[in-house]
């Protein structure tokens, strides 16, 4: 049944089958991942009961730190762990499915920039790659592998990066810089070139090596000392396996099988129709393995592109700090 569900996450699809897919899996999940059916009963709700999306209870975030999130028949090959600090707990996403993580992610990013194969990637990630069970850096590696022969992890050796950049740019190369928050404002600091026709991709936050900037403040500068007409960024998380991106003016979508509901701050189980601030509730259905619904500590709003487009505004108070949390606006 599982191997049937993935090949029907991963086709094209209108609302309509989303929507009836989603269901299909919350009613699997609920019955099959103990952490989800223990919180579906402690909030006495019956699964059966549950016709349409918005009624779906999300799990909190906060149990893939205290709990083993996983279906009963799914066996983990890989743990992937946030950051944190020292002394802070951190979440772990128990995959059982490595390919399906690489095939997922490639799509993802063919769907948004073309043929991964035609792409240089630079990666400028210090903070993921001093860790060794990043998710991103997995999804990253990844890529590498599958991209341009010249692409590659960068962690001190700033200045073969540029160099390597120059020279890919002299051949007219389709490339991608993708770096942490921190690093690209250091690289931007450090040297002020040009990196027109690069597309220049954020992800994560300052990881404690920076101050806080607001989003806008940050694609300024980059844009100022890079020479770029956009920023772009990437939004994921540990407990995803699917991501979201931006091509400009921090406005996300992501893939036919994942999508977003903003919730009310003060009640986890009211939907924010409207344009306004609220909890970012994300569906995942890469996530057929663990839990494909989840309440983020992330604050977002839709935007006026329609509700496959959306804001990240910032973090709910005392929340944990980790990636996207330095981008508050």
């Amino acid at each position: 049944m599982v191997e049937k569900l993935k090949e029907e996450i991963l086709k094209d699809k209108d609302e309509q089958q989303f929507q009836e897919l989603c269901l299909e899996i919350f009613y699997y999940q609920a019955k099959e991942n103990l952490v989800y059916k223990s919180y579906l009963e402690a909030l006495n709700i019956k699964p059966e009961k549950i016709n349409k999306i918005e009624n779906i209870p999300f799990l909190p975030i906060s149990f893939f730190k205290t709990a083993k999130v996983l279906c009963k028949n799914a066996k983990p090959v890989i743990t992937f762990e946030s950051s944190g600090t020292t002394g802070m707990q951190t979440s772990k996403h128990y995959v059982s499915d490595p390919d399906f993580y690489r095939v997922a992610s490639e799509k993802i990013f063919n769907s948004f920039y073309g043929n991964l194969k035609d792409f240089s990637i630079y990666a400028l990630l210090p903070s993921y790659l001093e860790r060794s069970n990043s998710s991103l850096i997995f999804m990253v590696q990844h890529f590498i592998e599958n991209a341009q022969q010249d692409s590659g992890f960068y962690l001190n050796n700033i200045e073969k990066l540029v160099e390597q950049l120059a020279e890919a740019k002299s051949k007219n190369k389709k490339i991608i810089l993708l770096g942490v928050t921190f690093a690209l404002l250091d690289l931007a600091e450090k040297y002020e070139i040009d990196l027109s026709s690069v597309i220049v991709m954020e992800t994560g936050g300052m990881k404690g090596r920076r101050k806080e900037m607001i989003r806008e403040e940050i694609h300024e500068i980059l844009k100022k000392r890079l020479n770029i007409s956009e920023v772009h960024s990437e939004y994921g998380m540990t407990e995803l396996l699917s991501q979201f991106y931006s091509r400009q003016n921090g406005v996300f979508s992501g893939p036919d099988w994942a999508g977003i509901l903003i919730r009310d701050v003060s009640d986890p189980f009211s939907v924010n129709t409207s344009r306004q601030n609220g909890t970012i509730n994300v569906i995942d259905l890469a996530n057929i393995d663990s839990c494909c619904f989840i309440e983020t500590n992330d604050i977002g709003k839709f935007t006026e592109e329609g509700h496959k487009h959306f804001e990240v505004r910032g973090r709910l108070d005392k929340s944990d700090i980790r990636g996207c949390n330095l981008l508050i606006t």
